[in-house]
């Protein structure tokens, strides 16, 4: 194999050796593709542009990944793919010049104390190798990566490093970044002011954001600390550390955030809330929530991304079980009482709120909303915000939308005992009311209104149901596979003869789309108890939970890990995943 084959004409030529491509085909493309192509295309890009089928295997179509993995074969290098949220941007930059790594198509991955990972398109020009090594002084390995990420990557993350380069000069060097910051005095004249306006801020901004709409993140978290500020991203529940920014910067970062949500940019003591709305790479409108909170090291920013595909999703997506389906909708048609959604925060209450009301909101029915904060604006609704300080709490809200004609209130989360009040004068005067409590399960819905001073007879009159849930991972649909399992495991979720076991249960290994968790998004399981009139007799002055859950079971409620059951046996998610959220089994 010689360099050659990193040409247009070599590459064709391997592969019609191999009996991959015909030679007719290969002659075609080599005197048509223009020069223009010939300087802005790798080969395998020219090649895979063209969605030819493998001569000798016709089931295969030669896309780019496939033609990489070729090449990668052919010259013995290691096929490398991108995770940028493992990559250490600043130290990969830093190795080379952006001018540099795109002359000769390669780019620092990966830099650590024993070796520097550099990954090329052209395995077979290594003329670059003893200028790096002169620089680096330690053992270079190579790998092969796809041609199209490399020259993406490449841009993007030597475009954010030099915002973050040419943020740092603007710095003054004898100005407190934080006059707020416990330490002013001893951080005093280390680093410099940075104007939120500075293109090179809005440059980091605007990657950042477009980074978390690409990694399908939930939350951004901007965590300023002593010298560095963190950047963190929740992706499926779980936070992954993204990229490290000095404090100077960190806190432009912040202000520049705080100018595009409105929010008052010299107040750094009080925490605040504001929202944005912008567009993800696809030109898709989204929704982000902002939240400031004031730390030792400066102000810390979490900015919540709501998904614009909420609002369309049936209650199948959002993970409803058929029958669970049918309790829920028999739930919200009714026309008066309380419906009440509980779990932990992040759990997913709002999205089914969400989902259920845009559902009713018909053109004949008037829907209203008491939130704290309004988490996603929807023309459907007429939606008001809590503001405390002018005394606009959720009781004052509800008293509000009383007077306003409404069908259906959500109340965002019944608090205190006022609020709950004015939601059950809301349902006996033949409004439907739903809301939210944090409670580790339905049952335990009751016990909470017990003892915030509603009394039994009022609960057992207005309540409607209780819907309890929770959020677990799924599985890849590229990478599962069925497995067997030890019956403990399953006893620890479920007791074996409340229901079988299963065969085989879902597992997966990780792989290229889920990037190498095994998991790709999150479904809900739910824990539907309706109250009917058996139950209602429970719900008196004498109430007593355990025996309250029990009496549900025995109604036909299915706890919360049999949920989780079900979705491990349907191959959905795993035992482990519904035990890090569902509450201890009831024997």
């Amino acid at each position: 194999m010689t360099k050659a084959v990193c040409t247009l004409e070599g590459i064709l030529q391997q592969l019609v050796s191999q009996d991959i491509v015909e030679q007719e085909k290969a002659s075609m493309i080599a005197s048509l593709v223009s020069a223009q192509d010939r300087k802005n295309l790798h080969p395998l890009e020219i090649i895979a542009n063209r969605q030819w089928t493998n001569k000798s295997r016709p089931e295969q179509v030669l896309t780019l990944e496939v033609l990489t993995a070729w090449l990668a074969q052919q010259s013995g290098q290691t096929l490398y793919h991108f995770d940028p949220l493992k990559m250490d941007v600043a130290a990969c930059t830093s190795i080379m010049s952006y001018a540099y790594a795109s002359r000769f198509g390669i780019l620092a991955v990966e830099v650590n104390d024993s070796e520097v990972v550099i990954a090329v398109t052209d395995p077979y020009n290594l003329e670059w190798t003893n200028e790096i090594d002169r620089i680096v002084n330690k053992p270079i390995s190579i790998v092969l990566a796809n041609p199209k990420q490399l020259k993406a990557y490449l841009i993007e993350f030597y475009s954010v490093s030099k915002a973050m380069v040419g943020a740092g000069n603007k710095s003054s060097g004898n100005m407190p970044v934080n006059i707020q910051n416990l330490e002013q005095l001893i951080e005093l004249g280390k680093t410099g002011k940075v104007d939120a306006e500075d293109q090179h801020i809005v440059s980091i901004v605007d990657w950042l954001l477009q980074y978390a709409f690409s990694q399908r993140a939930s939350d951004i978290h901007i965590e300023p600390r002593r010298e560095q500020g963190n950047v963190r991203f929740r992706i499926d529940g779980e936070m992954h550390q993204v990229y490290e920014i000095p404090a100077n910067i960190t806190a432009a970062v912040v202000s520049r955030i705080k100018i595009m949500g409105r929010l008052d940019v010299a107040e750094k003591r009080r925490p605040q809330d504001g929202r944005i709305k912008t567009l993800s790479p696809d030109g898709v409108e989204i929704e982000l929530r902002l939240s400031s909170m004031p730390t030792a090291f400066g102000e810390k920013l979490v900015l919540r991304i709501f998904d614009p595909e909420v609002l369309v999703k049936n209650f199948a997506a959002l993970g409803f079980e058929k029958k669970e389906s049918e309790i829920w909708n028999e739930m919200i048609s009714r026309p008066h009482g309380i419906i009440l959604v509980t779990g932990p925060t992040g759990s997913g209450k709002t999205t089914t709120l969400y989902t259920s009301l845009k559902h009713l909101a018909t053109p004949k029915v008037n829907v209203c909303t008491i939130e704290d904060p309004i988490e996603l604006v929807e023309p459907s609704f007429n939606q008001m915000q809590v503001q405390h300080n002018i005394d606009l709490d959720f009781a004052t809200g509800v008293k509000t939308l009383l007077r306003q004609d409404p069908d259906i209130i959500m109340v965002g989360e019944i608090r205190d005992r006022e609020t709950a009040e004015m939601a059950i004068q809301a349902a006996l005067t033949g409004h439907l009311v739903l809301s939210t409590l944090h409670t580790n399960d339905a049952p335990s819905a009751i016990a909470r209104l017990s003892e915030i001073g509603v009394p039994p007879y009022l609960i057992s009159a207005t309540l409607i149901g209780v819907v309890a849930q929770r959020l677990v991972r799924t599985l890849c649909p590229h990478c599962k596979h069925e497995q067997g399992f030890e019956l403990l495991d399953w006893q620890a979720l479920i007791n074996p003869w409340t229901t079988s076991p299963p065969d085989k249960i879902s597992a997966a290994k990780g792989c290229l789309e889920c990037r190498q968790t095994g998991f790709i998004g999150r479904i809900g399981m739910y824990e539907m108890m309706p109250i009917n009139d058996a139950l209602k007799q429970e719900i008196n002055a004498d109430f007593n939970l355990a025996n309250f859950r029990k009496a549900a079971i025995r109604q036909g409620m299915k706890p919360l890990n049999l949920a989780g059951a079900q979705k491990v046996a349907r191959g959905l998610t795993t035992i482990e995943e519904v035990l890090k959220v569902a509450p201890p089994r009831y024997d």
